[in-house]
């Protein structure tokens, strides 16, 4: 299976050089999202046969105040991609976010529930998938939450790093979604890709960490996997004030994925003692 990936230093992207060290990896030198023409041209130039897009804009905060420039780089580039997939018939696979949505009541999110994203992020991730959809080709968007791996900047690491110099954090408790491994992602998106070269027809999915879990409970896993002594109180969302408007739900319905493709919501805590180990904590 010959692979186009957009991505190559973020979290999703260095798990899938793992499983395909063969693909073709754009990096921003190679392909800047802010760029969309020039990312479907890359596919226009290239021989794969099926294009992932792993690569976005996750500055969550920062899109409050610069959200053109984030609705170009998660909403036209994966839109312009789609459409050079579907010049071509290739397959395309996008990650997205359970950011799209509101963020409340306590239900899991299944993948046909309205759709209101709170924040700049959220909104130009929606963007991404209308016009992923619109394209009209063979299309599969992965939306995904409270991802973490080994690599870049993700919760896991900033609680490891902060447990060097405090016994005792404050961390939200009243978030409750489902910390996603990205080795997880990787491996679900691999599947998907090889069975729609294969003519299975995409869609929209649902793939989060089960069971859901609070920040704060989350923390507090690490820290006991870790062995790192460090006492964490639960704060609600409001004593915790950010930029962006940050989901209270972030649950989300996984059986869709599973029905269709094979493949299962994974086990964080197993995803997790993986990335412990490859980080030698």
């Amino acid at each position: 299976m010959r692979v186009l990936v957009f991505g190559k230093t973020g979290q999703v992207a260095q798990e899938l050089q793992r499983l395909l060290p063969a693909a073709i990896f754009l990096g921003r030198e190679a392909a800047d999202l802010s760029d969309p023409a020039a990312c479907a041209q890359a596919i226009r130039d290239s021989d794969a046969e099926v294009v992932i897009n792993a690569a976005a804009w996750t500055a969550v905060d920062k899109a409050e105040t610069e959200e053109a420039a984030a609705t170009v780089v998660n909403g036209e580039a994966p839109a312009a991609m789609a459409r050079a997939c579907a010049e071509k018939g290739l397959p395309f696979l996008h990650i997205s976010t359970d950011y799209v949505f509101s963020g409340e009541g306590t239900t899991p999110w299944v993948e046909t529930d309205p759709v209101a994203p709170s924040n700049a992020y959220g909104r130009s991730k929606l963007a991404g998938e209308i016009g992923t959809r619109a394209a009209g080709g063979n299309t599969a968007i992965l939306r995904t939450s409270w991802v973490f791996s080994a690599h870049g900047a993700n919760f896991v690491k900033t609680m490891l790093r902060l447990s060097e110099t405090r016994d005792a954090l404050n961390v939200v408790e009243d978030q409750i979604g489902g910390p996603t491994p990205a080795a997880d992602i990787a491996a679900a998106l691999v599947v998907m890709a090889q069975k729609m070269v294969a003519g299975q027809p995409g869609g929209t999915y649902h793939f989060g960490g089960s069971p859901s879990v609070s920040w704060a409970d989350f923390a507090r896993e690490i820290f006991a996997l870790s062995g790192r002594k460090v006492a964490v109180t639960g704060i609600p969302t409001a004593a915790y004030p950010t930029p962006a408007v940050r989901p209270l739900n972030s649950r989300m319905d996984c059986a869709a994925l599973a029905r269709d493709f094979g493949v299962a919501a994974p086990d964080w805590k197993a995803g997790l003692a993986k990335v412990l180990k490859d980080l030698e904590v």
